[in-house]
């Protein structure tokens, strides 16, 4: 289950997103401490929660945890679009008052990715079958 992250969880995953690479709570907590006063334990004890929820993923170098995400931004954001729409009653209807407040980009990103997922090879020999 896709959960929305509470601030601090979302300014460690924007860091481990926009990386794209492993890194430890030293390295995060450096980083917010350009923008903010936070403690290593504060942050330490966030990326485990993170870890627990299975956002990241967890090894041992030396003493140190190295953290990287388990998937990436884009996968998160339809996960919880996902879930909302699955929670949400008529899906149909929450899915089209959706769409109409999206704008032309993003309209067009959608007609691109649903033509991208009608062309696609799915071995049902094109019937649906």
């Amino acid at each position: 289950m896709a959960r929305r992250l509470g601030g601090l969880e979302a300014e460690i995953m924007d860091r481990m997103w926009s990386w794209g690479r492993p890194a430890t709570v030293r390295e995060v907590v450096d980083d917010l401490n350009r923008h903010r006063p936070v403690a290593y334990t504060t942050v330490m004890t966030v990326a485990d929660i993170l870890h627990t929820k299975g956002l990241l993923s967890r090894r041992k170098e030396g003493r140190a945890w190295v953290y990287e995400a388990t998937a990436d931004r884009a996968a998160h954001t339809a996960a919880l679009m996902a879930e909302a729409l699955g929670t949400g009653g008529d899906a149909p209807a929450a899915l089209a008052h959706f769409v109409g407040t999206m704008a032309p980009d993003e309209l067009a990103a959608l007609r691109h990715a649903l033509a991208a997922l009608e062309g696609r090879d799915d071995g049902d020999g094109g019937d649906g079958r």
